[in-house]
């Protein structure tokens, strides 16, 4: 039964009975194996939006789905954040200077 859910893309879990914690998940992750998360990390460098739709995908709890999604989710909200605050330091740098003499 697990061959057959193997073959149409479900997750079968693998029996280790030594330590059941290793190998949860047989599938590999979406996006080259990266995970959607490292690669909305890696794809933000050069479009910032993919960091805010990982953002938006973790507050979603989407790694609940899968968890090893998670850290690069997490990743890629942390890039979201540190990006929202320069372009709000840059944008108060620019409207402060405009009313200096």
């Amino acid at each position: 039964m697990d061959q057959m859910n193997h073959r149409n893309g479900n997750y079968s879990p693998i029996r280790d009975q030594e330590d059941p914690i290793l190998g949860i998940f047989d599938k590999p992750l979406p996006c080259f194996g990266c995970g959607i998360g490292w690669f909305s990390l890696l794809l933000g460098f050069v479009f910032p939006v993919m960091w805010y739709y990982a953002a938006f995908l973790y507050f979603g709890k989407y790694y609940h789905r899968d968890p090893r999604e998670r850290t690069g989710l997490q990743a890629s909200a942390i890039a979201a954040l540190i990006c929202t605050t320069a372009v709000f330091i840059v944008v108060a740098v620019f409207v402060f200077k405009s009313f200096l003499p």
